[in-house]
This record gives C-alpha cells, structure tokens and sequence, in this order.
C-alpha cells in the first residue's frame, strides 16, 4: 500500500476503521487490544463457544435440581471448564452462566508466556510463537491463537535449538558445551 499524503492522514486522523454499526465494536476492540488478538475472527469463535457455554448452563438449569441427570451433567461441564482453565472451582454453575470472552483469551499461548514470565510483553510472545521459538509439550507451536490447559501450562518451553534459550542459559550460567554441537 502507497504512503499517505498528508491531507489524507489528516482526514483518517478521527475515523475509526474499526468500528462497524450496531455492535459493541468499543468493547471487542479494547479485548482485541488487550490480548493482542490478531484475527477478529478469534474473537467471535470464543464469543461463539461463551454463547454456547451460557445456553448449555441455562438449559441444565430448567431440570430438576436432584436429577442424576442435572448432576452428572452440570459436573462434567464444570471439571471440563476447570481442566481448561478457564474457570477456577468446580462447585456451582453460576460459574458457567457468568463465563467471558477474556477468560478464554487469558488462556491463549502468549498470555500464558507472560504469566510465566518467558516474555515481557503480549507483542513479544506472539513473534517468539510465530518465529516458532516456543513448544508445548513436544509439539513447536507456531500459531498465537493455541489454548493452553491447565495441565499443559507447566509444559510450555523453549524450543531446544532456540537462540533464546541459549542466551538464557549463558547469561544464567548453565550454558552447556555440548548442545552448541
């Protein structure tokens, strides 16, 4: 795309291209924003599984409340929330029926790097991942928008040829002579 000339840039200084009549455009691109979501697309698949999430919980809501069914039902949606992650207990489907787009989102690869501290910025953990730098488990993740369990957070690590990793271990010393082979 050609550069701007100047009476353009300053036409397109106070228009939004991302807003979009009749939505909540303000809401979705703070989100966008916050957890650096690069496809808006991400955005309106979480939506779309927090809207299915909600009508499930709603639909087990209208049965009996000691229906084995209810029960076996209302559980294994709450354990497999919290497997993921994206709830913290188990014990009532309230949780469920008050389930947010960023709760998904706060489960992707890149916040996850930062909450273990493996990058300082959301910006910089996307690069790392697409540059292919990052694995979860034994699989290279090369896609940001990858949603991390609860049980594989502990296994997200560097790759082992990573020049990262490598300045990681020389500067804490561990550096060892036989992975530069």
């Amino acid at each position: 795309m050609r550069q701007l000339k100047y009476h353009e840039k300053k036409l397109l200084r106070k228009v939004d291209l991302y807003s979009w009549k009749n939505e909540d455009n303000l809401h979705v691109a703070k989100i966008m924003r916050k957890y650096h979501l690069q496809n808006r697309e991400d955005y309106t698949s979480y939506r779309r599984i927090v809207g299915m999430v909600t009508k499930l919980s709603n639909k087990i809501k209208t049965l009996k409340p000691d229906d084995s069914f209810r029960i076996a039902m209302t559980d294994q949606l709450l354990t497999k929330l919290r497997d993921l992650g994206i709830i913290d207990t188990d014990k009532s489907l309230e949780k469920a029926d008050n389930l947010t787009v960023s709760a998904i989102c706060r489960r992707r690869l890149p916040v996850i790097m930062v909450r273990l501290k493996m990058a300082e910025t959301l910006q910089a953990a996307v690069t790392w991942i697409e540059q292919g730098q990052v694995r979860v488990g034994p699989n290279v993740c090369t896609d940001p928008a990858f949603l991390v369990t609860r049980s594989m957070e502990d296994y997200v690590c560097w790759v082992d040829q990573s020049k990262i990793k490598r300045t990681i271990q020389k500067y804490n010393d561990k550096l060892d002579d036989f992975d530069l082979l």
